[in-house]
C-alpha cells in the first residue's frame, strides 16, 4: 500500500488520535497543570506502542518527563532519532479565540487548537510516518524517539538528561519537525536558526503603593523609569544600542545574502496577514534577513500599576518587564544575557531599585546543505511537493538543538511543514490539513531516502 493510501484510510483515525493528544492542557508554563503534563506523557507512550515500537519509557528529569521509544530493525543498520515535544504554550487571551482553544476544530482546510502545529501536531505526523513503515514492513533502519515537556521554558532539563543518557540516544541522524515553510507552493527546509535569551526586570521605588495624589511628584514612579530604561536599549531606526551587542555578529557573505533575495516574498501580503501598514527594522536589511540572519531585541510584556476597571490614583511600587533578544551565529546566549544585565543596571537611575533576571536562553544553530540528511530530506520534499525545497534561516529557536549538536556530535535536520500564519504561540493557532497529510508523506519518504544513502 502507498503511503497516499494508507494516510486517506487511516485519515479519521489519525484526527481522533491527534485531538486525544491536542485537549490535553499540557502548559509547562503553568505549575498547575502538571497533572497534565503527566498525562500527555503518558498519551505520548500509548500512541508509540501502537505504532509499533518495541518499548516506550517514560523517564524522568530535574524538571518534567521525557517519553524515550525505541524500535531496533538491525543493530548494524543507522539509527534515526526524533525529536518533539508535547508542551504548549499558554492559551492566554482566550476570548480571543473563535473555537476554545483545547477543543480541536477543523474549519476552512485548518486544524484550530493551541499545539495544533507547535509541536503536537508536527510531532504526531513522526509517530504515523513511523506507523506506517512498521505496518507495511519498509522500515529499513532503527528509530527512536524523544519527546520532552519543557521545550516551551528553554529545555532546562534536557542538557543535563542528554550528558546522562548518551548511550541510549546514541544515532547517526537526528529528525525534528517544529519549523515552518515559506508556503505550500514553496517549500523550505529550516537550516539556520536564532538563538535566545530572555531576561525579567524589576523596578522598584517605594516600598509600598502609594497615593498619587499625597506622593506624585516627590517619589519616582516605577513604571515610568522603566520605560525609559527599555527605551535606551533600541533607536528609531531599529538598531540595538547596547555596547558591543553585535560585537560577535556573523556577517553573512554576499553569496548568501543574493541567495536570500531570491526567495519568494510578497511584502503587501506580509504585511495584509499580520495587519500591518508597515515594517520596521534595520534599514539595510531586508524583512526575511532581519528574522533570519540578523538579531532582534524585544519587549514580550510590561505590567504594574492598577489596570483593573475604572480608575484607582495609585503610584506603584513597583513594575516589571519581560525582555527577549533572538540571536545569530557567533552570538553566545551566556554572554549576552550578562551583558545586557550589566547595561541595564548601568543605565538605570539610582532614584530606584532595578534587578535583572536572567530566565533561560539557547544558542543558535546553522545545518549544512551538503549532509546526507538535508540531502534526504530535499529528495523527499521533491517528491511529495513537486518542487525543489529551499534553504532558508528560521528566525526562532530551539534550546535543544545546539544541545545535540554539542552533546551528541549530531546536526539536527529540521523538517518543518508549518506556515508563518499558523499564529503559534498565539489566539487561533492551527495547521493546515493539507500540510499535516503531506508532511506524514514527507517524512516517510525521507525514511526511504535516508536508509537508500
Amino acid at each position: 500500500m502507498s503511503p497516499k493510501d494508507y494516510i486517506s484510510e487511516h485519515k479519521t483515525r489519525f484526527f481522533d488520535e491527534l485531538f486525544t493528544l491536542i485537549r490535553i492542557q499540557s502548559v509547562s508554563s503553568h505549575s498547575h497543570r502538571q497533572p497534565e503534563i503527566k498525562q500527555c506523557a503518558q498519551q505520548w507512550q500509548k500512541l508509540l506502542l501502537e505504532a509499533g515500537v518495541d518499548s516506550a519509557e517514560i523517564l524522568p528529569t530535574d524538571g518534567n518527563s521525557v517519553v524515550f521509544a525505541k524500535k531496533t530493525i538491525d543493530n548494524s543498520l543507522p539509527t534515526i532519532l526524533v525529536y518533539g515535544h508535547y508542551d504548549v504554550m499558554p492559551a492566554e487571551p482566550l476570548e480571543l479565540w473563535k473555537s476554545p482553544a483545547f477543543e480541536p476544530e477543523i474549519r476552512d482546510g485548518k486544524i484550530f487548537a493551541r499545539g495544533a502545529d507547535d509541536d503536537k501536531g508536527q510531532s504526531f505526523m513522526h509517530a504515523k510516518a513511523f506507523e506506517y513503515l512498521v505496518k507495511t514492513n519498509q522500515l529499513k533502519c532503527n528509530v527512536k524517539f524523544l519527546i520532552e515537556g519543557e521545550e516551551e521554558i528553554g529545555s532546562p532539563s534536557l542538557e543535563k538528561f542528554c550528558n546522562e543518557n548518551k548511550e541510549l540516544l546514541l544515532c547517526d541522524t537526528i529528525l525534528v519537525s517544529d519549523t515552518s515553510m515559506l508556503s505550500l507552493e514553496t517549500p523550505s527546509i529550516t537550516t539556520g536558526l536564532r538563538g535566545l535569551a530572555y531576561w525579567q526586570i524589576e523596578v522598584t521605588a517605594a516600598n509600598r503603593d502609594l497615593h498619587s495624589g499625597i506622593f506624585g511628584g516627590a517619589v519616582a514612579n516605577p513604571i515610568a523609569e522603566l520605560t525609559k530604561i527599555l527605551a535606551k536599549l533600541t533607536n528609531e531606526e531599529g538598531k540595538i544600542t547596547i555596547p558591543h551587542f553585535y560585537d560577535n555578529v556573523e556577517e553573512v557573505s554576499a553569496i548568501e545574502r543574493e541567495l536570500i533575495a531570491q526567495i519568494p516574498f510578497n511584502e503587501e501580503e506580509y504585511k495584509k496577514n499580520l495587519g500591518v501598514k508597515h515594517l520596521f527594522g534595520e534599514k539595510e536589511y531586508s524583512t526575511i534577513e532581519r528574522t533570519g540572519i540578523r538579531p532582534a531585541l524585544d519587549i514580550c510584556g510590561i505590567w504594574g500599576g492598577y489596570t483593573g476597571e475604572g480608575s484607582k490614583t495609585v503610584l506603584p511600587s513597583k513594575a516589571f518587564a519581560k525582555l527577549s533578544a533572538r540571536l545569530v551565529p557567533n552570538q553566545r546566549y551566556e554572554e549576552i544575557a550578562d551583558l545586557v544585565s550589566k547595561y541595564i543596571q548601568q543605565i538605570a537611575p539610582e532614584y530606584v531599585d532595578v534587578t535583572v533576571t536572567n530566565l533561560h536562553g539557547a544558542q543558535s544553530y546553522v545545518c549544512p546543505i551538503n549532509s546526507d540528511a538535508y540531502k534526504a530530506a530535499e529528495k523527499a520534499y521533491t517528491k511529495v511537493f513537486g518542487i525543489r525545497p529551499l534553504p532558508v534561516r528560521r528566525g526562532g529557536s530551539i534550546g535543544v538543538i545546539p544541545i545535540f549538536e554539542k552533546v551528541l556530535n549530531v546536526k539536527p535536520i529540521l523538517m518543518g511543514f508549518g506556515l508563518e500564519s499558523d499564529a503559534i504561540h498565539s489566539p487561533n493557532e492551527n495547521f493546515p490539513v493539507d500540510l499535516f497529510l503531506k508532511g506524514i508523506e514527507t517524512i516517510i519518504e525521507f525514511y526511504n531516502e535516508i536508509s537508500e544513502n
